[in-house]
């Protein structure tokens, strides 16, 4: 097989490798990432709970980037204290080497199972969550074909001498294999496909277990530079912890460089095959960074904060939009796209106040309560900017379709600031009021609640999923669990009636509490649900009136 063949297929796999992570991400994010966002939510001053919640959480992600960008997005609404949040961090970058360490044995038998259950659930279940699985498998089984490719690929090279003379040039030059595994790491936007990288050349006999040490610190600092980029924009409370991340692998990897013989020794005495001492090595070095920095969290964070400050005009620029462009008015289909950007950012800050307001149930204070309002500041902020330039793009739209699209985009604002208004002018007047007068909702009412709640949340993540992928049968499931949730609320209204007839104190003294917050959250769910009317009618899978024709 000649050079560029080889390197065609080389790049292939690793291409395939890259679309396989994100494609198990996407899944998992999809089907399990508000469960995942309520074990981060867990986090507090216990620091060892704080690092095994960062450690599942990534793990389950197959990401440290993801659980840690999961994480900032708390941080920078005030939800999580330092400390516990940068022992998340050092949690989820233990987490990630799990994924690798799992992958790093030989799974080629499970590659069919594999990929029949995976295909087998996405195209045959109309449950959403069992699709997400069924990527999630078909996922994995691409990951593990394309490891067999790299290795496949990259064992012709093994005895190219220009490959031979470079490598063993980066053998001594340390610091330059460092930060060429930092910058490939980068690169990928994944340290689990580059370790996973390295993990397959040193079992291929490509590079030596020495160089791949080498490499795998560089990868480890890499690690750190990808949500640090992607998350530098957020506000301050949240990049201090990308920076303490950072800035522990960094610490890190310069005393592993200044141990390298020693680090290098240590892993090739381990009982283990070459790849499998890589795999072995990435666990050891975090397990290292956690139990170093663990105890240390405390100076590292006042440190962070005293470098890193507030700054006063934080509150202001968190309401203000970053996508609205004016410069692409004169480009409506550019525009369009901006403004869809635009309206991702306020449907995330309107799903936080959603998934928050139960809680104002339990707390004993109004932080929660504060913050929410806050939240409803900027949403009011940037509905206001996207509706201004929507409405000014609809005058250099020249076709229907473009028109369409910017008047639903409207209608889709308008609906999330509806919601974002009965969460806080309803919702948390309510829960005010049962912490003023000290009441408490029976065990049975408040488990209906959370479950109705629980249910209206899925309905808000299914909708900003279906806002970006448009997908007609995510659509119908929107559709059809309004009808769902509806029964419900009458169940669970029935349900309260029934204590109150029975003479439930608990339920005596909140009925009115107990019966306001399930039409709110009806009311919140139908706002919900317009997203997928514009859809459905484009596809034709809905009626323009539901009122039947009336007999001549």
């Amino acid at each position: 097989m000649g050079g560029g063949s080889v390197l065609l297929n080389l790049l292939g796999a690793i291409a395939l490798l890259l679309w396989s992570t994100r494609l198990v991400k996407t899944g998992v994010t999809r089907a399990f990432g508000e469960e995942l966002r309520g074990w981060l939510m867990q986090a507090t001053s216990n620091r060892l709970k704080a690092i095994s919640l960062g450690a599942g959480v990534a793990l389950i992600m197959q990401s440290s980037t993801a659980a840690l960008l999961l994480l900032t997005s708390f941080a920078g609404r005030g939800m999580i204290a330092l400390v516990p949040a940068l022992a998340v961090a050092l949690g989820a970058d233990i987490g990630s080497t799990f994924v690798v360490q799992a992958l790093s044995f030989d799974l080629k038998a499970f590659v069919p199972v594999l990929f029949i259950l995976g295909v087998g659930g996405f195209l045959l279940s109309g449950n959403a969550t069992i699709r997400q699985v069924g990527r999630i498998l078909i996922g994995l089984a691409l990951m593990i074909l394309s490891l067999g490719m790299i290795v496949q690929a990259s064992g012709s090279l093994r005895g190219d001498p220009t490959l031979v003379l470079v490598l063993s040039r980066l053998a001594n030059e340390a610091v330059l294999a460092i930060v060429i595994g930092a910058g490939l790491t980068w690169l990928l936007h994944s340290s689990v496909a580059m370790v996973l990288l390295i993990v397959s050349l040193v079992g291929a006999g490509l590079i030596p277990l020495s160089l791949g040490v080498t490499f795998l610190l560089g990868a480890n600092l890499g690690a750190g530079l990808i949500p640090l980029g992607l998350g530098w924009r957020e506000p301050m409370a949240a990049r201090r912890i990308l920076v303490g991340n950072i800035a522990f692998r960094a610490i890190g990897v310069l005393i592993a460089l200044l141990m390298l013989p020693l680090v290098q020794q240590d892993v090739a005495q381990l009982p283990l095959a070459p790849e499998r001492a890589i795999a072995a090595g990435h666990t050891l070095f975090n397990l290292a960074l956690a139990l170093l920095f663990l105890p240390l969290l405390g100076p590292a964070a006042r440190l962070l904060e005293q470098h890193l400050p507030d700054r006063p005009d934080e509150s202001q620029a968190a309401s203000r939009p970053v996508h609205l462009d004016d410069s692409l008015i004169e480009t409506p289909h550019l525009a369009l796209g901006a403004a869809s950007r635009e309206v991702i950012r306020l449907a995330e800050r309107v799903e936080v106040m959603l998934r928050e307001t139960i809680l104002t149930f339990q707390d004993i204070d109004d932080r929660r309560r504060t913050m929410i309002h806050s939240l409803d500041d900027e949403v009011d902020s940037l509905q206001e900017a996207i509706k201004l330039y929507l409405t000014r793009l609809t005058r250099q739209v020249t076709t229907d379709e473009d028109q369409k699209q910017a008047v639903n985009l409207i209608l889709f604002t308008t609906n999330l600031e509806h919601v974002g208004d009965i969460i806080c002018k309803n919702l948390l007047e309510l829960a005010a009021k049962k912490q003023r007068y000290g009441l408490a909702f029976s065990e049975a009412g408040w488990s209906e609640l959370t479950e109705f709640h629980a249910r209206i949340v899925k309905q808000m993540k299914l909708a900003l999923t279906l806002f970006m992928t448009r997908d007609v049968m995510m659509a119908r499931d929107l559709v059809a669990e309004k009808d769902n949730i509806r029964a419900l609320e009458k169940v669970a209204t029935e349900r309260h009636l029934a204590r109150l007839r029975d003479g439930t104190p608990a339920s005596i003294e909140t009925s009115s509490l107990h019966l306001d917050i399930l039409r709110d959250l009806k009311r919140i769910n139908a706002h919900i649900t317009s997203l997928a009317h514009p859809i459905l009618e484009a596809s034709g899978e809905i009626r323009q009136s539901r009122l039947r024709t009336q007999k001549a």
